[in-house]
């Protein structure tokens, strides 16, 4: 017959030993930044961790893996002259995949002609309602909406984001997500070799 009071003792017993880890953790670490070093973020992430601690936030910032899926961006490539080519053509799909229906676009149009055009006028997406399922970036047949990694966007209004506050340079995507984007180069670059054999089958 098991002692009353007996499952409280182990209870106390695993959190006394927390404790003491804790310091016997800073004393391991002597002479090393524990905290505010991302050495020491990166091993109290790590299943090595021992102890209890806080991340001290906003001076540390657990890093996120690359998989993290936040507000979309809109990516665009660096053109002649530092201009930006958009990747978006506008073509809706993002929005009709998007769950809670949180993204808007209107089509841009020629100033000359008046018809459309392939690149979008407005584009928004309300922060406030999206469900981050990142639906959008995997349905978009051209690589221009991807999922961010920025969590830090709270404010005292609505997060009603426009086209320029989304868009963010290829550049910015490969730094947060490396391995996706060798993917998708390397994707990309077969397409074009294969596309650029069978013109050249044509021809000959």
């Amino acid at each position: 017959m098991e002692t009353y009071g007996k499952g409280i003792l182990k209870g106390l017993m695993v959190t006394a030993k927390h404790f003491l880890d804790s310091y016997l953790e800073d004393i391991k670490w002597w002479g090393r930044k524990r905290y505010f070093s991302p050495e020491g973020i990166a091993h109290r992430s790590s299943k090595d961790a021992k102890g209890t601690f806080t991340v001290q936030y906003p001076e540390e910032k657990v890093p996120v893996p690359e998989e993290f899926r936040y507000i979309p961006l809109l990516v665009y490539d660096e053109g002649e002259n530092g201009a930006k080519d958009i990747r978006c053509t506008s073509c809706g799909i993002c929005a009709k995949v998007c769950p809670p229906q949180c993204i808007w676009i209107v089509r841009g149009t020629d100033p000359v002609t008046g018809r459309p055009v392939q690149q979008p006028a407005e584009f928004y997406i309300d922060a406030d309602i999206c469900m981050n399922c990142g639906f959008c970036a995997e349905y978009c047949p051209f690589d221009a909406i991807k999922m961010d990694h920025d969590y830090e966007i709270s404010s005292y209004g609505r997060n009603l984001l426009d086209k320029e506050a989304l868009m963010k340079s290829a550049k910015y995507y490969a730094e947060i997500r490396p391995l996706n984007n060798a993917r998708e180069e390397a994707a990309r670059a077969e397409k074009a070799a294969a596309k650029a054999a069978a013109k050249a089958a044509e021809a000959g």
